[in-house]
């Protein structure tokens, strides 16, 4: 199971399974999952028959499924990885869609105050926009995406915790357990996924973060690690790789 075992303060581990798979983009399987968000959302959960009840709307969670994915359109292969609690099984995927037999990844690691690791992540860079004066109470604010480079910057640094920092910000953002220097991070924007009827209007903006983290507090940084950061993670955001 990926939950953060009892540690000292100083020290937390981190315990988890990664498959990695290489789809054939040119596959009908990899081609839906590229087109759509939810197509690519129930790929990923393919993996996982039978660990949870069927139509459980939380299933993702329980299992603890966070994914991401890039796609090389020169070889047209689909590059996926799925992290779980839970082993997960791909004997549903047509051997056709396969480019390579899936690899699976036991990731057993303790992780230290002052250790530096390099990191890649997909996020969902959003702020919340207040409801407009007037709206009923309990009105919910408008979640609208960050665009540029600069700002998701400012999303990001936001969630850094430097040493001594509380895992969560005065503003109420929870931290992930690591500092960086902001100016050595690289930060590109992705293309947006989109989903159709039954989902229509899903549109998920993305942006890939890349560099290097200096731990702060292990708790904090393994339990970003299992549960990943920010919003969109049932649709590949918010995965943190670290090596």
């Amino acid at each position: 199971m990926n939950t953060p075992a009892p540690t000292s303060g100083r020290t937390s581990r981190f315990v988890t399974t990664q498959a990695l798979l290489a789809l054939d983009a040119r596959h009908p399987l990899a081609a839906k999952s590229l087109i759509d968000a939810q197509d690519m959302h129930r790929t990923v959960m393919s993996g996982f028959p039978g660990w949870v009840d069927d139509g459980s709307p939380d299933a993702r969670a329980q299992m603890g499924v966070l994914s991401t994915w890039t796609i090389d359109l020169r070889q047209a292969q689909l590059s996926l990885v799925v992290q779980s609690s839970v082993p997960s099984d791909w004997g549903r995927l047509p051997r056709q869609a396969l480019a390579e037999e899936p690899r699976i990844l036991t990731v057993d690691r303790a992780f230290r105050i002052g250790d530096r690791v390099d990191f890649r992540t997909v996020v969902n860079p959003v702020r919340s926009r207040p409801p407009a004066p007037g709206s009923p109470p309990r009105t919910r604010g408008t979640r609208v995406a960050h665009t540029r480079p600069e700002h998701v910057k400012a999303w990001f640094v936001r969630r850094l915790q430097p040493a001594g920092e509380p895992a969560v910000a005065p503003d109420g953002v929870p931290r992930i357990g690591a500092d960086a220097d902001p100016e050595r991070l690289a930060f590109r924007m992705l293309p947006k996924v989109s989903s159709t009827a039954p989902h229509k209007g899903l549109r998920i903006a993305r942006a890939e973060i890349k560099g290097t983290l200096t731990v702060t507090d292990p708790a904090v940084f393994v339990a970003a690690l299992t549960r990943g950061i920010g919003h969109a993670r049932a649709y590949s955001c918010g995965l943190v790789l670290v090596r």
